[in-house]
């Protein structure tokens, strides 16, 4: 099978780049392995910039719609999916947001929730298209989304699946958990079509038809949740009790699934014929681990990213918590990354007007090198409890990430961001930016480790 993708909220590229095995700026230059015949990129945050979609174009260049339009930075609601050129892997990185739909509507048409619209502009291209495979990312807190009715969003993804016949994969991850440099924890979704030949041997192997015993459906797909199955091809786990797997049917009508359903997923299952198999795993890895430390600079670093002392402290730099249930400190103690990362103990007023006080614990204010780095987020950079602080190793001196080292962090090749094609002119991407995109980024290293697995399943498809 050609290996073709389309890339939807495709930020700079980071699953181009793990499917090609990008790990420098000269592997730009080499001829990629999958085939991205279109991509789409808007960020409705920024009015007069596009910078991720500029970088992607920088380094990759454009496509072309069927009718020989670039769209790639439309708002993907504004696309008609039937001009997407034809390939066999969709792929993407899409916001978590409200999936939900009016109980009496049966199609994504009766959208509750202002961007939920963007799964279904997933489901519409998966309509239009047919693509034999997808591979999708999400935040982990997707399993569990909402809260008041908690599994319901998954659900309505798995159900869109079992509606256009697919079977679905489904694990989260720590990208640490198997050597990387983050501990990254994220869902991601492998969706093939019921009449691919990767499916009929999957079918063969986990022997689906079992017979009606709860007992044989729960070895059946345990085999495939364990052993035989996508991600655990890819990212292997110990073996567990296959009776443990719980299993949920899934509510016929989209609207009715909305309206009530709500299931525990656990980080691992698979969802056939509309039948949730759900189970807990635990990551199995026993290879080299690669730490902050590994990645960060050994050199000069611009002076823009050291943290002056006054910023720093406000006391006592062995000092981790404040009480100010009397007394607050004043505003310039308040604005150090000591008060910050500190846990605090302070006076505050519900709408209601009750009294209570707010606390919260301490973190660790200086980042260890001896540890994968916590997760980035797009704050990173900015005055908040998650921006990592290090020391930097040449000079020891306090200083925030440079640009470089979160690109690094997320296995992406150093200065991809640095540079951007806008209106026609090369410019340099802001700093605040360079953070912000990799703070929205997939762990490219992930991706790279799924290739593998996905270029054995094309190779076989077909033949």
């Amino acid at each position: 099978m050609k290996k073709t993708v389309c890339e939807l909220f495709a930020g700079v590229g980071g699953f181009r780049c793990g499917l090609n095995g990008i790990r420098t700026l000269d592997d730009l230059k080499k001829e990629e392995k999958w085939e991205t015949v279109w991509f789409n990129q808007w960020e409705p945050a920024e009015k007069s910039t596009q910078y991720a979609h500029d970088c992607y174009v920088y380094h990759f260049g454009t496509c072309l719609d069927k009718n020989g339009a670039d769209t790639t930075n439309f708002d993907i609601e504004d696309v008609d999916k039937k001009t997407i050129p034809d390939f066999n892997l969709l792929v993407g990185g899409f916001p978590c947001q409200d999936y939900s739909v009016a109980s009496s509507l049966a199609t994504s048409k009766g959208l509750e929730g202002e961007k939920g619209i963007l799964w279904w502009s997933i489901r519409e291209t998966i309509e239009a298209k047919r693509p034999p495979f997808v591979l999708l990312e999400n935040v982990d807190r997707l399993l569990k989304s909402p809260a008041r009715q908690r599994g319901r969003d998954f659900g309505i993804i798995l159900a869109c699946f079992r509606d256009e016949g697919y079977t679905v994969e489904w694990r989260v991850i720590n990208a640490a958990d198997y050597g990387l440099q983050q501990r990254r924890r994220r869902t991601f979704i492998f969706a093939y079509k019921n009449d691919t030949e990767y499916n009929q041997e999957i079918e063969r192997k986990t022997v689906y038809d079992m017979g009606d015993g709860m007992e044989k459906k729960r070895m059946g797909m345990g085999n495939l949740i364990l052993e035989d199955g996508f991600f655990a091809k890819t990212f292997s786990v110990y073996e567990v009790d296959k009776m443990k797997i719980t299993i949920q049917k899934l509510p016929e009508g989209i609207g009715e699934l909305s309206e009530s359903f709500k299931f525990d997923f656990e980080n691992s299952g698979v969802m056939k014929d509309g039948i949730i198999y759900s189970l807990k795993t635990m990551p199995k890895y026993e290879g080299k681990q690669v730490m902050l430390g590994d990645i960060m600079e050994t050199g000069n670093v611009g002076e823009e990213y050291f943290i002056p002392l006054e910023k720093l402290y406000y006391t006592n730099p062995n000092a981790t918590h404040s009480d100010e249930t009397l007394v607050r400190l004043p505003k310039e103690e308040r604005q150090t990354w000591q008060y910050l990362k500190g846990a605090k103990k302070l006076p505050r007023k519900s709408a209601n007007g009750h009294e209570y006080i707010f606390s919260e614990g301490a973190i660790p204010m200086i980042d260890s090198y001896d540890k994968p780095a916590r997760t980035m987020l797009t704050s990173e950079g900015s005055f908040s409890r998650t921006t990592h602080i290090v020391k930097d190793k040449k000079s020891g001196r306090i200083r925030l990430l440079t640009a470089r080292e979160t690109e690094r962090i997320q296995g992406f090749p150093t200065d991809y961001t640095e540079k951007c094609l806008m209106n026609g002119k090369i410019v340099e991407m802001p700093l605040n930016k360079r953070r912000f995109m990799m703070g929205n980024a997939l762990v490219v290293d992930l991706i790279k480790k799924m290739e593998v697995t996905l270029s054995e399943i094309f190779e076989r498809e077909g033949r």
